[in-house]
């Protein structure tokens, strides 16, 4: 049985380790157009201002180790181009600028996403970064030198506001441009103005409603053209979002859902035979929405990939779905969602609740209780948890974790008083600020 994956990052190397685990001597053969496996792309920030020593630090596996140990053809520089489904074929050219060909019995594609330029003026000149992979960021890191004294973030989201930070603390002055009217939108307006808050106590020059029409400079980027003026920079960084790298399906019938992510079933299968999907390429089940969804995270890469590889087997591994949990932080706050906010309620027609408050992380009488704010979305008719928002400087995972696995699990918010948390002042208060919500039912 010959396995082939084209991607050899977190989906893609998970399901060859299944495959690898579950077919003795199965041919599994995997595909990167870069030269590194299996990296933390999340930690990429945090590499920036030293937090983490070394790019090395967030390879979980290098190429070599699946060579040698686990028998895989892990190839590198080899960008697929092309998959023949009649003839079960994937072509493409190596870095060499060699074609290649390689037959399959079962197709994975694992190929991730890449970043948006949302900008086309200028976008070619130097000192304008996307953080997306290792080489990626090294190029920031060699450009980031002490004649920088200006750097524009273009987007609000999760690496904008962990770029912000990090790039502050390398003693540059930030300014992050949001086109919208707030940063962080995972949360709803009154959360988001928590954050708003945070950028603007810790220095951040925070331009909400603002729309980027292009570059200037001569070889490398000195100016920014904005919908409100024109900006001086020393360099940029792109933040704008993620497409689905899924472009070289054209003519395969593959089913695309219209933000170009692989439609998948609940065993990862696509909508056509022996080709599978996973990741950040493909669509995710939202259970809170009961219909697919795109919410392209690491964690969702892994387990998929991990599934695929057991369809891929033979086995039977239904993946259940996501309940959308994030979570990051933002200097001294954290800041972390699961299920849907109100603003998604609204859009999808739910008929709900939504109740607001703020409570202290630990007993308020215990040394450093610090107040967290809250948001929980309900339907109304049987108060079933739809959704949660925290923002705070502590406490914060442990609540979303708790509410990501009731939502899980379909509670209620009364349920929420059920549940045996544990309690001593250093680590909660008598009642969780969660069951405090399900006690007090503070309508908004």
């Amino acid at each position: 049985m010959k396995f082939v994956i084209i991607g050899g990052d977190a989906a893609g190397m998970s399901a060859a380790m299944e495959i690898y685990r579950n077919v003795p001597g199965a041919e599994i053969t995997s595909l990167e157009r870069g030269f590194i496996y299996s990296y933390g792309q999340c930690g990429l920030p945090y590499v920036v201002d030293g937090r983490i020593s070394s790019t090395k630090r967030l390879i979980a596996r290098d190429v070599e180790t699946f060579r040698d140990k686990y028998g895989i053809d892990a190839r590198v520089g080899h960008e697929v181009e092309r998959i023949d489904v009649e003839n079960q074929l994937v072509t493409g050219t190596q870095f060499s600028g060699e074609p290649f060909e390689i037959a399959y019995d079962k197709l994975l594609i694992a190929t991730g996403a890449d970043p948006i330029m949302p900008v086309k003026k200028g976008a070619e000149l130097a000192g304008i970064h996307k953080i997306k992979t290792i080489p990626g960021l090294e190029d920031l890191l060699a450009d980031l030198s002490p004649t920088i004294e200006q750097v524009t973030i273009l987007g609000g989201g999760y690496i904008g506001l962990e770029m912000a930070e990090t790039i502050h603390a390398c003693n540059k002055k930030v300014r992050l441009i949001q086109r919208g009217s707030q940063v962080a939108n995972i949360l709803d307006e009154e959360l988001a103005k928590h954050v708003h808050d945070e950028a603007k106590k810790q220095g951040i020059e925070l331009l909400l409603n603002t729309h980027v029409e292009g570059f200037e400079g001569s070889s490398r980027v000195e100016r920014i053209i904005t919908n409100n003026g024109v900006l001086e920079t020393d360099l940029v960084i792109v933040a704008a979002g993620i497409k689905p790298n899924t472009q070289f399906l054209d003519g395969t019938n593959i089913a695309l859902a219209k933000n170009g992510a692989i439609v998948v079933n609940r065993h990862l299968e696509t909508s056509v035979e022996n080709i599978y999907a996973a990741g950040d390429c493909a669509t995710h089940f939202h259970i809170v929405k009961e219909r697919l969804d795109y919410i392209p995270l690491g964690t969702t890469a892994n387990k998929q990939g991990r599934l695929a590889g057991l369809n891929m087997s033979g086995k039977f591994a239904p993946f259940r779905g996501i309940v959308g949990t994030s979570i990051m932080k933002f200097f001294d706050l954290t800041i972390a969602t699961t299920g849907i906010n109100e603003n998604t309620a609204k859009k999808l027609g739910f008929d709900y609740e939504a109740y607001k408050f703020s409570a202290r992380h630990i007993a308020g009488y215990y040394p450093g209780a610090q107040r967290m704010y809250i948001k929980i979305v309900v339907q109304k008719r049987d108060q079933q948890l739809l959704g949660a928002q925290i923002v705070g400087p502590a406490g914060v995972d442990k609540r979303i974790d708790v509410f990501a696995t009731a939502l899980y699990n379909k509670m209620t918010l009364p349920d929420l008083l059920d549940l045996d948390l544990a309690y001593a002042p250093p680590f909660n208060g008598v009642w969780d600020p969660l069951q405090q919500a399900a006690r007090m039912n503070g309508r908004i």
